[in-house]
């Protein structure tokens, strides 16, 4: 049976905070064999992707509205690391190569412009955005592009933050 390791990022991201960084250094440090059990207030499939690419498997519970539980296991692979110690949240999410500041802008014109910003960017690379708020249709958009992103709200709840990775060349389907 795989021992999992409690890691809880809810307050985090309440408080507007990015536990990404804190998530993959658990990670990290496992033990062999150790999985996490994660609970967040949604549910992070790009987090999930990311994860399921170094060799775990998940079991997604929904709880409430804003509380998820997420088992992550890793998957039997005789003489293999299922995470090297060395990957790192640059590795996996490198530097924005663009910054937008959409604050200022009323709806539907973030969403139009990081769309556009989209379209003409390198497979990979990532744009990071900041809006007035949750761009609840830009994920529908963004899901059905086969794009990646994470976001949240920050410390005053009244930024959003969202950074936006282009589908990767080598991935065909990304919600398989």
């Amino acid at each position: 049976m795989v021992q999992l390791r409690e890691l809880d990022v809810r307050q985090i991201l309440r408080d507007g905070g990015m536990p990404f960084q804190f998530i993959m250094d658990t990670f990290a440090n496992l033990d062999p064999g150790e999985g996490v059990r994660l609970h967040a207030i949604f549910e992070p499939i790009p987090l999930i992707r990311q994860l399921e690419r170094h060799g775990y498997s998940h079991l997604t519970k929904r709880l409430a509205d804003d509380d998820w539980e997420i088992d992550f296991v890793p998957q039997e692979k005789p003489g293999s690391d299922p995470m090297p110690a060395a990957a790192t949240a640059e590795a996996i999410w490198p530097e924005p190569t663009w910054n937008l500041d959409l604050t200022d802008l009323a709806p539907p014109e973030p969403m139009e412009r990081i769309l556009s910003r989209l379209e003409s960017m390198e497979s990979g690379e990532v744009l990071f955005a900041l809006l007035n708020r949750e761009p609840v249709f830009l994920f529908n958009e963004l899901k059905a592009r086969g794009h990646e992103w994470i976001g949240d709200f920050d410390a005053s709840g009244k930024i959003y933050r969202i950074m936006v990775r282009t589908t990767p060349a080598n991935v065909s389907d990304v919600r398989a």
